[in-house]
């Protein structure tokens, strides 16, 4: 493994699936390297990291003033302590050179730049395998299981399912208690809050003028199908039986909520932003809604996978969501 350092700060070096890797401090923030440590960092003299760098930059392959910046170097000579600046090359001319050095460790890392980039383009991801360590298999699990959760040729991307992934993986990393239905079943916040249709219709209205207002939506945006739709939504969302309520706590009414504004199309448009919507007004009027976890993306993920899923996953996709807003 070669290593350099540029004031002590910046290390640079090739491990050994040969991957770049470069370890900066937060007082340089930066990732440049000079000849000397990209020669080290491929195993070659510096003499041919200078002419490729020449050609790279002949070529207009990359811009010499976008590439390269100036770093100040001190050097202890005798009683003299002397600075120079000296020529430092991002990432990309890194990148670059390692494309065109003809040596066993820039072999090394075309080789590993391949094979990432293969895994972007056949999977739409790439995922090192050194952070998740032991949880790999886990986490690839994880991936296909929420997929299972989808109709065959849904065309739910695969950074919706990290997305999710990545959304439950404080709690949830391995899938084995999804599959022998071990997940969360009840939400954990038992209070009183009021829900009845025109409070969730005048909420709908809302957001409707806002998105309109906004060039985002337009006037059949959340125009109900027939009449007594959201009434009976929320008649299935607040139901009791026995004098108890079916769905008892907050978190299990807002899943209900979402799933059944999303799956039974309500209204002639909008019914997947007119779920996540509701779903996110009754958090908050329920004053638990947690925006770490209710993350943009996760919603909008959490939601395609509501609108592609099998009907017969309904009761695994309330507890996907129950899960989600877990304590």
């Amino acid at each position: 493994m070669k290593t350099k350092q540029i004031k002590n700060q910046m290390v640079i070096y090739q491990a050994a699936n040969g991957a770049i890797e470069l370890r900066y401090s937060s007082e340089n923030k930066t990732f440049f390297a000079g000849m000397n440590q990209i020669a080290d960092l491929f195993g070659v003299q510096k003499a041919a990291i200078s002419k490729h760098l020449k050609n790279i930059f002949a070529s207009n392959e990359l811009s010499f003033k976008a590439t390269v910046s100036k770093m100040e170097t001190v050097q202890i000579e005798g009683e003299r302590t002397i600075r120079r600046f000296i020529d430092v090359y991002n990432l990309d001319a890194i990148i670059a050179v390692g494309y065109r050095v003809n040596s066993k460790q820039a072999t090394r890392f075309r080789i590993w730049s391949t094979g990432t980039l293969a895994e972007y383009v056949t999977k739409g991801f790439a995922v090192d395998r050194r952070y998740i360590q032991k949880n790999y298999g886990a986490f690839m699990e994880a991936v296909e299981n929420i997929r299972h959760l989808l109709p065959e040729g849904s065309p739910i991307d695969h950074a919706s399912v990290l997305e999710l992934v990545s959304t439950f993986a404080d709690t949830w990393l391995s899938l084995s208690a999804y599959d022998k239905d071990e997940m969360v079943t009840r939400g954990a916040t038992k209070k009183s809050v009021a829900l009845t249709a025109e409070q969730l219709q005048g909420a709908f209205l809302s957001f409707k003028n806002s998105l309109v207002e906004k060039g985002e939506a337009t006037e059949i945006f959340g125009q109900e199908r027939s009449t007594g739709s959201v009434t009976g939504i929320v008649g299935n969302v607040m139901q009791s039986f026995g004098g108890k309520s079916v769905y008892a706590s907050i978190e299990e009414k807002a899943a209900h909520l979402l799933y059944f504004i999303v799956k039974n199309h309500p209204f002639v448009d909008g019914n997947k932003r007119s779920g996540a919507y509701a779903f996110v007004w009754f958090l908050n009027r329920a004053k638990i809604l947690d925006r770490s976890k209710i993350t943009p993306p996760a919603l909008t993920a959490l939601t395609l996978f509501i609108a592609e899923s099998d009907p017969k996953n309904k009761d695994r996709l309330i507890k996907l969501v129950l899960q989600l807003l877990k304590k």
